[in-house]
């Protein structure tokens, strides 16, 4: 069956004009609505009298009629002002493949264009009549007559015969980097932002421009135009800021979307909301994935660690695009995996950032340790980068390597660059879900609450106006810190994946997490020599890291390290909270028993929340100040 093209709008946007152009770029014949009015309509409209439903609906029939027949031979180019959706349904039956092409413009402009024309039936006093009998169609191609008839012709003959593969909406850092990639890797996409008068113009035509890769790729800031223009089912990918905007945008998409159409959400969505909007959209039967993409800028164009989930079957028809696009590990085996249901992708990127908070925060402590000892940056990056070569070998030691070489005049950046750290929210997230399943991820906390105290510059420095005392120096040696620094990263991945596994069970989600770790071993944030060598830890045992033998051993033999690192700073006031973390909660869980028995004895006396005993089984309460 060819294509049925209807150029549909009010009477005087040019729609005759457009109809013959894209006639003869495309090759297949044009009817001018007009000429198939009865006389009986022709005569009322000359009359200045305005058409009725009863007056179209014979017209209308004709119409479908005629493409009928020409879907069957070569395919067609229909003028029709086409104006109610009844109207387009009547056109639409029993035709396989049908575009509307709506041309709009002002009232104005419109009506000046048809004091201009001669010898039309249609007179502009009934213009009105046109305007307020339209009802906008949402799945049209919609074009502003502001453009030139050329531009418009060039616009839809892309649209209509050049279907592209893959759509991403949001053209931010993110959202360009993964654009190229899918480009670069031989991917005709669909790219979309919107238009924000005097803010955001042209931003997809534009970068489009910018790179030849996207020749045959297709820009918009036209969200209908954009639909339209992809294979069904419709593979989107969303890069836009979490929460509310990505409904807002899924609002926005839904009347363009068809059944079995997929959406896929790159942000750093929370994983509640993702399992919301996929229960929403299953109700129409419209796939939504929610995709965990790490990397930052860099990996985005080169290669992300990518994490989706969902509906499989969704997963399983934007597999091809995720995993060409996706870092590759070791192997040669991309780093994309169908993480489990619901929101679970969304939520292991989510703890991916909560390890990355303290390995972040680790580094830096590290930094800091270095330089109360006087050390110069270059000095640490020498170090520093020694370890790069060894198993603490990791994306975020090389880069924090990199930064401490970084110069500014006589100067390094780094003593330039205000100590207030940021965030955007998925530490906080981590650590929320960590209590409330009940995980001590302390580490992560830490780092959390280290940016947290970061943030209280003016605070910091009247407080050391009231506290200020002669610190001294921490003492230790180079390999001592080198050891504590590789305890205290193990301790931060062993509560990331504690957290991971138990999300697991409580969720039912069924993940794993040495699929996870194989995914995190290149093209992510967190990628290292460390979590390569969890990827085999889990394959071969279901046990959290801290209780992998080989580990033991290990963690046995770097404790008095982590020991003398803490010392050492609490001695000299420098302030580490994730080393001193790590060492806290190693103690806790090695410590068989904890004070907790004391706060069981206290919550049972003031709110009798009752106990239970070492020496008999039941749950207790005591009349604390009986006899």
């Amino acid at each position: 069956m060819k294509n049925i093209i209807i150029i549909m709008g009010v009477s005087g946007v040019g729609k005759t004009t457009i109809g013959l152009l894209l006639s003869e770029k495309i090759g297949i014949p044009f009817f001018d609505g007009d000429d198939f009015h009865p006389e009986v309509n022709k005569k009322k409209m000359e009359a200045g009298e305005p058409l009725n439903d009863g007056d179209r609906l014979g017209w209308l029939k004709s119409l479908n009629e005629l493409a009928q027949e020409k879907q069957s031979e070569e395919g067609a180019v229909i003028a029709c002002s086409a104006l109610k959706d009844d109207y387009r349904q009547l056109l639409r039956q029993s035709i396989k493949s049908i575009y509307f092409v709506h041309l709009e413009g002002s009232f104005e402009l419109i009506s000046e264009r048809m004091k201009q024309r001669e010898n039309h039936f249609m007179p502009e006093a009934l213009l009105q009549s046109q305007f307020d009998a339209l009802e906008n169609p949402k799945k049209a191609l919609t074009f502003s007559i502001t453009m030139t008839p050329e531009e418009i012709t060039n616009q839809a003959v892309n649209i209509i015969t050049n279907k592209t593969e893959f759509g991403l909406i949001g053209l931010g850092v993110m959202g360009k980097s993964l654009c190229r990639n899918l480009a670069n890797n031989g991917f005709n996409i669909s790219m979309y932002n919107r238009h924000v008068d005097e803010k955001e113009v042209d931003i997809a035509k534009d970068f489009k421009a910018e790179f030849p890769v996207f020749k045959n790729s297709l820009a918009f800031d036209n969200l209908g135009n954009f639909v339209a223009s992809m294979q069904q089912p419709r593979k989107i990918m969303l890069m836009v800021n979490a929460g509310k905007p990505v409904d807002y945008v899924i609002a926005d998409l839904e009347p363009y979307l068809d059944k079995g159409d997929i959406i896929i959400d790159g942000g750093n969505s929370h994983f509640e909301d993702t399992k919301r909007r996929i229960d929403y959209l299953k109700e129409k039967e419209i796939h939504f994935v929610g995709t965990g993409v790490s990397g930052g800028e860099e990996g985005a164009l080169k290669g992300p660690s990518i994490m989706p989930s969902g509906n499989k079957e969704a997963y399983d028809e934007i597999a091809p695009y995720l995993d060409t696009i996706a870092a590759v590990d070791k192997n040669g085996k991309g780093c994309c995996t169908y993480v489990g249901p619901e929101g679970s992708g969304h939520y292991i990127k989510m703890v991916h950032n909560g390890i990355e908070y303290a390995e972040m925060q680790l580094l830096a402590e590290v930094y800091q340790l270095l330089r109360t000892q006087g050390k110069t940056p270059s000095e640490i990056a020498d170090l520093m980068g020694s370890w790069t070569k060894t198993e603490l070998n990791s994306f975020l030691l090389e880069i924090t390597v990199n930064i401490l070489r970084k110069k500014e005049g006589e100067g390094w950046l780094i003593d330039k660059i205000l100590d207030k750290a940021g965030n955007k929210g998925t530490g906080n997230w981590t650590t929320v879900s960590a209590a409330n399943l009940g995980i001590p991820a302390t580490v992560i906390s830490s780092a959390l609450f280290a940016r947290y105290v970061s943030a209280f510059k003016e605070t910091r420095i009247k407080m050391v106006d009231l506290y200020e005392q002669e610190k001294i120096a921490p003492q230790f040696d180079i390999d001592t810190l080198k050891e504590a620094y590789t305890a205290a990263r193990i301790i931060n991945h062993h509560q990331g994946f504690d957290l991971i596994n138990e999300a697991s069970k409580t969720y039912s989600w069924n993940l794993n997490l040495s699929e996870i770790a194989r995914v995190w071993t290149n093209g992510c944030i967190v990628r290292s020599e460390l979590m390569e060598s969890l990827v085999n830890l889990f394959t071969n045992s279901d046990k959290a890291i801290l209780f992998q033998p080989s580990i033991v051993d290990q963690v046995k033999s770097l404790k008095n390290s982590l020991k003398m690192i803490v010392i050492a700073s609490i001695e000299s006031d420098a302030p580490i909270p994730c080393f001193s973390e790590a060492l806290t909660y190693l103690n806790s869980m090695t410590t068989k028993n904890l004070s907790a028995n004391m706060i069981q004895a206290q919550r049972d006396y003031f709110g009798a929340h009752t106990y239970e005993r070492v020496d008999k089984k039941g749950t207790f309460h005591t009349d604390w100040l009986g006899s």
